[in-house]
């Protein structure tokens, strides 16, 4: 009897060492995240996109009866005093400006326009995500250079059960959505900025919970 409860348990444990090296084979072949030492042609590139909640400061030279402050609404308009909706929403600050010429210049003569953004909230699809097992999972609005450290100290770091090191970042490449472990106990409990990556518009950081 007793060698067969051996012969058992050595069953169940060559079973789970089996699903163990699996799991790990699974994980271990996604790539890594762009470090930030070597930046990506996207975070050099970034332009900042107006999105509802945005408030547009818009000047219209020698026409100070047509600037003002205009709240982008929840449709990504906004309303002027010549034009009741403007469409605004994921274009840069500057896109905005020509196209506010091009419709002005239906009431004024060569209308020269300038829009600056402040309180800044952006689109949805240029936000960044924790969810999980952080302190404060939220959404953040995305800045340059924005780091995977940047973004942990936004939202408050680590909760005591969190399993840091199977963090996985999400991101669109090409149309498609790919996975990227990312090693959160490292960067945070360990202080290894090695592990610190880049943040792009949109990623999804997933932080699961630890095993017991």
């Amino acid at each position: 009897m007793k060698v067969q409860g051996l012969q058992g348990l050595r069953g169940l444990l060559a079973v789970a060492m089996t699903l163990m090296v699996v799991a790990c084979g699974s994980t271990n072949t996604l790539p890594q995240a762009t470090v930030h030492d070597s930046l990506t042609t996207s975070v050099e590139n970034y332009q900042y996109l107006v999105g509802p909640g945005d408030n547009l400061n818009i000047f219209v030279w020698r026409n100070p009866e047509l600037s003002g402050s205009f709240l982008v609404r929840p449709d990504g308009m906004i309303s002027t005093s010549l034009v009741e909706d403007i469409p605004v929403s994921g274009k840069t600050p500057t896109q905005v400006a020509r196209d506010m010429e091009q419709v002005l210049s239906q009431f004024i003569r060569d209308p020269i326009v300038t829009v600056s953004v402040s309180g800044f909230v952006g689109p949805y699809s240029e936000q960044v995500r924790v969810i999980g097992a952080a302190t404060n999972p939220q959404a953040v609005n995305y800045r340059q250079y924005m780091t995977l450290l940047d973004l942990m100290i936004q939202v408050g770091g680590l909760t005591d059960f969190a399993s840091g090191n199977r963090a996985q970042l999400v991101r669109t490449v090409d149309g498609r959505q790919v996975s990227y472990r990312v090693r959160l106990d490292d960067l945070i409990r360990e202080g290894d900025i090695r592990a610190n990556v880049d943040m792009l518009p949109g990623d999804i950081v997933i932080i699961p919970e630890a095993w017991f």
